[in-house]
């Protein structure tokens, strides 16, 4: 790049610069060198001039030299019929140079002649042209076609798009994606009217793309450019549906009157309306539209007066009761069998899905400059809008049935279908069949599992170094909990105890209490008024070091002589302790499940158990929780790596310190 005052302040201090000509002068030679009549000088100049062209100060003096005329004069006078190795090379470097000096914008498009045209064009359309010259080509034909509408009808008239799609079937990935980018370019530039007639010869270049593994299939091979091409030509195809999406439906349009009825006939065998009294007919419609899930019964075309959808909501009904009827009157008349609550209302959740496809498909917003996320389904189905409605409004109807909804339920259900079908074709199906399966296998349950999953991920709890911070505070937070459990312990208890010998069962309300040393229980019989009684006033103890056992549930002893006779409730409080021999226990019924936890982790830890209850494992993963949120809070929006970074070697001498001992001279 040429330095001059509007850039030499970007120089930065150890730039390496370049003694080289003036532009004006390289500008003068190279023009020069093109017009000798040495075929070599004249190549040579060629080659340079495509390289040099790229800066806009050099640009500038040769165009004002009229240097572009040059290179157009030299495409105009050639011919194409006399193809060698000399001249493909002199028109590539003529061509990309032209190229390179318009990018600049100092010369407008429309100057150029039709004769320049064709021949470009020409270079396009011959079969024999070397790709080079073909490529650039492509290159200069759709900034032509983008910079005005007059050059877009000329070369619309030069190239046909059977041309373009055969350029698209060749071997050389940077030619399919110029002529892609050309193809675009055309979609593009052209008006409503002329749109649809090219998206008519789409079908066979859409399943060639689809049949071909090194474009659709293999996401890895296709190139950043061609996938953006892939996703413009999939937002300009589904675009053709926004006329429909923003129109509301017209009450006084007979054809679309007679869409609504043929669904309402399509779904019910009604009997002949036409000996029907006008009353007993509009009855009769009302009651119908009313299964069909219309809200608004007498005027069920009010129902889609809310754009979007507005018509493209009815297009995509009309097109599944009669694609695919069998489906159709099932989904009808099984929720006509149905409580109203518990119905699934057919019109309403068509309505709601065809925005959800909308939304999702974003049919109706503009191709982005840098998307790329395009859906290789597209590629394989002719109408692809309205055959996934048909998959979806089947998978609608199945999801309600999971989540056991009612009418209140209408938007949670709407809202979990969102994400199925999201979350399928994120998946990059690659048919309308694999679609089908893969959404159908992501039920409601799956959906809660992966959103649970996702809400561990996203708080860090599941990546491989948090795990292993978690392993390593577990120990600490488990001896925590050992502790309030002992000291949980020497409160005690008031609980229901029954003493089981071989002569009686004794039912009695009673206190038990751990001794602050941990070695002794202390209990009694106490009243029913009284709280925390010292543990002097309890009479009885037993030494931990005697105790031999923790029974709970059906094996405790006074659960097994009232086999029979006892709850499910009553069994789960249930816990003994066995001591001296097997005959003798101290038998609890717990006042509640927490304190149940609490004395059965507490006594397995007296014991050198571990604890086991649901209790001990909340509370511990709601420290651990904790405990690593506080550990991780100064990495907050910093993301964590899945694996530790690789430590380097160390050096082969520490010889680089700085020795201070040494004076300065």
């Amino acid at each position: 790049m040429y330095i001059t005052e509007s850039n030499r302040l970007d120089i930065k201090n150890g730039c390496i610069l370049r003694l080289t000509k003036a532009p004006g002068r390289c500008a003068e030679d190279l023009f020069k060198g093109i017009q000798s009549s040495d075929a070599g000088v004249r190549c040579d100049s060629l080659k340079e001039l495509a390289t040099v062209s790229t800066d806009v100060t050099f640009a500038q003096e040769f165009i004002s030299r009229d240097g572009h005329l040059l290179l157009v004069k030299i495409v105009e006078d050639s011919n194409e019929l006399v193809f060698s190795v000399c001249f493909n090379v002199i028109m590539t470097h003529t061509l990309t140079g032209f190229m390179e000096l318009m990018d600049h914008g100092i010369v407008s498009w429309e100057n150029l002649s039709s004769v320049f045209i064709k021949k470009i064009a020409g270079f396009v359309n011959a079969k024999s042209t070397d790709a080079s010259i073909q490529q650039v080509c492509l290159d200069i034909l759709e900034s032509m076609v983008l910079s005005s509408h007059s050059l877009f009808l000329h070369v619309k008239q030069e190239i046909t798009m059977e041309r373009l799609i055969a350029h698209l079937q060749v071997t050389n990935q940077q030619i399919q994606t110029k002529a892609m980018a050309l193809l675009m370019a055309l979609l593009q530039t052209a008006g409503d009217s002329d749109r649809k007639v090219p998206l008519l010869l789409f079908k066979p270049f859409m399943h060639f793309l689809f049949s071909k593994l090194n474009i659709i299939h293999s996401s890895g091979s296709v190139q950043d450019e061609m996938a953006h091409y892939l996703y413009v030509l999939q937002s300009v195809t589904l675009n053709l549906q926004e006329p429909r999406m923003r129109t509301p439906l017209d009450c006084c349009s007979q054809e679309q009157r007679d869409i609504l009825h043929g669904l309402r006939q399509a779904a019910f065998e009604t009997e002949s309306e036409n000996s029907l009294s006008h009353e007993r007919r509009r009855s009769l419609c009302a009651k119908e539209f009313r299964k069909l899930g219309f809200s608004n019964n007498s005027n069920p075309g009010q129902d889609l007066s809310r754009t979007p959808p507005g018509l493209l909501a009815l297009d995509t009904m009309y097109y599944f009761a009669t694609r695919y009827p069998d489906a159709y009157s099932r989904f009808v008349l099984e929720n006509s069998s149905r409580e109203d609550k518990h119905e699934c209302p057919f019109a309403r959740s068509s309505i709601q899905l065809t925005l959800i496809l909308c939304e999702i498909l974003r049919i109706g917003e503009p191709p982005s400059e840098t998307g790329s996320d395009y859906h290789p389904i597209f590629f394989s189905q002719d109408r692809l809008m309205e055959e996934l409605f048909c998959v979806c409004i089947q998978l609608l109807n199945k999801t309600w049935k999971e989540m056991r909804a009612t009418q209140e339920d209408f938007d949670k259900v709407m809202q979990v279908v969102r994400e199925q079908i999201t979350r399928t074709l994120s998946s990059k199906p690659t048919s309308l069949e694999l679609f089908k399966n893969k959404v159908n296998a992501l039920n409601y349950s799956e959906i809660l599992k992966l959103r649970q999953t996702e809400r561990l991920h996203q708080e860090e709890t599941l990546a491989p170094p948090v795990l292993e911070l978690k392993e390593r505070l577990k120990p600490e937070l488990l001896e925590l909990i050992r502790q309030q459990r002992l000291n949980r312990l020497c409160q005690g208890t008031i609980a229901h105890r029954l003493t089981c010998s071989k002569r009686q069962t004794e039912h009695k309300l009673w206190y038990c209490r751990l001794s602050p040393n941990h070695k002794m229980l202390h209990y009694g019989d106490v009243e029913e008024d009284m709280e925390n009684p010292p543990i002097e006033t309890l009479q009885e103890k037993i030494p931990v070091a005697d105790i031999k056992g923790l029974l709970t549930g059906k094996d405790c002893p006074h659960m097994k002589e009232n086999k029979g006779k006892q709850n499910k409730e009553v069994l789960d409080l249930a816990f003994s302790i066995t001591y001296d021999v097997e005959e003798y226990s101290l038998n609890f019924i717990a006042p509640s499940r927490t304190d149940f936890c609490l004395w059965t982790d507490g006594l397995s830890v007296l014991l050198g158990r571990e604890m086991s209850s649901e209790s001990m494992r909340s509370e511990l993963e709601i420290l651990l929780s904790m405990e690593i949120k506080l550990r991780l809070l100064d990495l907050e929006n910093v993301p964590i790596p899945d694996n530790a970074p690789v430590v380097p070697k160390p050096p082969s001498n520490f010889n680089f310190c700085y020795d201070f001992s040494q004076t300065e001279q």
